[in-house]
């Protein structure tokens, strides 16, 4: 449905104390350095009827004072971003915008529209500049709340994001004690060196994209998991297929039916997985080290053996695998990992291969972001400005996943309609 807003108030939130003069140059890593200019948004959906104790005139001035708290760890979040290089941790603050939506929570949740979605978050999500993070907090007409948050990509990842949000809530529940603070320890391990010659906005489009939301309940994944493993009888030990590589598989097939994609000499198509290297270094990172720590697996489909499914699943699987201790050494070093995405990006942009790109975000604690009212009924994300990607979330059941489709206009059409598709999702609302 059609959401319209109005921003009723706008504020900055300042660390509640000044950051130290030490802490004042934050630099950015090599691989925020690479990072693209966009922002990555979250949205927080809760019910009307939380807690009561708590009126929807004091959440907002709660909210307000823990984030104030909150700044005083992640400093460099009510910082400047500067010419791709640090922050300048000079607590201007973020902007905290107050909104009312002309709607009840209700009537967005039950057929939520990624597009529409964009209009309960801070910024447009290609116009990531200086500002690290910004606040929406919206209320619905039946007392139903949407925090909206938007984390600048150049100094965080998703993960970044999440535990920015757990250690929020928590200060707001008066917790804080309880939980571990952040480290920026990212320039030590990857340091930042010239890019010149890369230009981290390949890939955002200006583009008509279509973002259409795709359920699938468990039965349906395990049907596709099902698919993806061994036949019967085989000797092939491996574990079997994890759901997102079960549901990578599968899109990946109706994204190629639909569409009539094929390699040829001239033209590559490729699957392309984030993953988040934290646990893959030597030693392992806690979840809890903010900034930019993903990179991408790339597998180029082939299917030679006659199980299709089986096949390529392994696939998805052994190109994760390469992004192991060894390749993050390399990947420290940034010169080559520098010219390996350089000619990525030319290739790119010449048209001679074709990416679908694919995130999970499932098994992330997004349903725990209490913020002292109640846990959110469901947390979501707008449309993205990238084509040809499909973001993998929980549902709130924590049984099933959305996939969140981003597609050309042409592309989306005869998605939408692919027969084996419909068979898998959650029939839409109407």
């Amino acid at each position: 449905m059609k959401i319209e807003t109005e921003v009723i108030s706008n504020e900055i939130i300042k660390p509640s104390s000044p950051t130290p003069d030490h802490l004042r140059h934050y630099q950015l890593s090599f691989l925020d350095q690479i990072s693209p200019p966009t922002y990555n948004p979250l949205l927080l959906f809760y019910p009307a009827d939380g807690d009561v104790k708590i009126s929807n005139i004091e959440k907002p001035n709660q909210l307000k004072q823990s984030l104030s708290e909150v700044l005083n760890l992640y400093y460099p979040l009510a910082g400047r971003i500067k010419d791709n290089l640090f922050v300048e941790c000079n607590d201007e603050g973020i902007p905290f915008f107050q909104a009312e939506v002309k709607c009840r929570l209700p009537q967005v949740v039950e057929n939520p529209d990624p597009s529409e979605l964009n209009k309960l978050i801070p910024f447009a999500l290609d116009d990531a500049e200086e500002l690290p993070l910004g606040i929406q907090y919206n209320i619905f007409e039946c007392g139903g709340i949407v925090i909206g948050l938007c984390i600048s990509h150049k100094v965080g990842d998703a993960s970044s994001l999440f535990t920015f949000i757990k250690y929020w809530a928590t200060t707001a529940r008066g917790e804080a004690d309880h939980i571990s603070r952040p480290d920026f320890i990212s320039a030590t391990l990857f340091p930042p060196i010239n890019i010149s010659g890369f230009q981290p906005a390949t890939g955002i489009t200006k583009e008509e994209v279509v973002t259409r939301r795709f359920v699938f309940r468990s039965s349906s994944i395990e049907q596709l998991k099902e698919k993806c493993s061994p036949a019967s009888g085989s000797l092939d030990n491996q574990r079997p297929p994890s759901r997102v590589e079960a549901l990578s598989v599968f899109i990946w097939q109706r994204f190629t039916a639909a569409t009539k994609v094929e390699s040829r000499p001239e033209r590559i198509y490729s699957m392309v997985h984030a993953v988040n290297l934290r646990s893959r270094m030597e030693p392992p990172l806690p979840e809890y080290s903010f900034g930019n720590y993903c990179r991408i697996a790339f597998t180029i489909p082939s299917n030679d053996t006659g199980e299709e499914n089986y096949n390529l699943a392994s696939q998805i699987r052994v190109s994760i695998g390469k992004l192991d201790k060894e390749y993050v050494k390399k990947l420290q070093k940034g010169g080559e990992h520098l010219g390996f995405i350089k000619e990525q990006a030319a290739r790119f942009l010449r048209g001679e291969v074709i990416h679908l790109n694919f995130t999970s975000l499932c098994r992330f604690p997004l349903y725990e972001a209490d913020f002292g009212w109640a846990k959110p009924i469901w947390v979501g994300s707008p449309s993205l400005t990238f084509k040809n990607l499909v973001v993998f979330m929980d549902t709130a059941s924590g049984d099933g996943i959305e996939a969140l489709v981003h597609l050309k206009e042409e592309d989306m059409a005869k998605f939408q309609e692919d027969e084996e598709l419909l068979q898998y999702i959650v029939p839409t609302k109407c």
